[in-house]
């Protein structure tokens, strides 16, 4: 979807800042579909991604206020909804177990060469095995491989340690693997 020019997002923005009804559908419904793929990759199904979503776009108007109109829009949104994501694990960290904090993995072990598996499936077959991971699992891997977050930076925002980023993250890969080859063997 083509960004928005910087008069037409300066006039939704104003509009929602000032409580106007029509502005937030306007924003909500040209926004919606990429931010649900966004809050889609750190959900188990299509329920709780309409949960992170919803609980992003109320990020969104409470924030909106923040937004000083440098750098893409579309950035800054993405943003918020990774961060209600975390959120969202963050407080039901005790629910969901969602760190393994005494685990550590080598750099090396999640450092393979068997990219080639990937290229077999279609990114609909790959988002549906993200979206088996445990909760711990997809939200590290999500915030490493698609978002570009450093484990430093992971550890930080999700208060864990370094060493368990990268384990959660070597664990991820490690399963995405196994139901990657499970589907290709299934499909020959």
């Amino acid at each position: 979807m083509e960004e928005l020019d910087k008069s037409a997002i300066k006039k939704i923005v104003k509009g929602c800042i000032k409580g106007d009804r029509n502005m937030q559908k306007v924003l909500y419904e040209r926004y919606y579909s990429t931010m649900m793929s966004v809050c889609y990759r750190y959900a188990k199904d299509r329920d709780e991604a309409k949960d992170l979503l919803h609980d992003g776009f109320m990020k969104i108007f409470k924030n909106l206020h923040k937004y000083n109109f440098s750098g893409s829009f579309e950035g800054w949104l993405r943003r918020l909804m990774i961060n209600a994501s975390i959120d969202h694990y963050r407080k039901n960290k005790n629910i969901f177990s969602l760190f393994d904090a005494n685990t550590e993995v080598a750099a090396s072990e999640y450092e393979s060469n068997d990219e080639d598996i990937y290229s077999s499936f279609n990114t609909q077959m790959i988002l549906e095995a993200v979206q088996n991971l445990s909760p711990a699992y997809r939200t590290v891997f999500n915030l490493y491989a698609v978002e570009g977050y450093s484990h430093k930076e992971i550890a930080e925002k999700l208060n864990i340690n370094i060493g368990t980023s990268k384990s959660n993250f070597a664990k991820a890969r490690m399963n995405l693997k196994k139901q990657l080859e499970k589907k290709l063997n299934v499909q020959r």
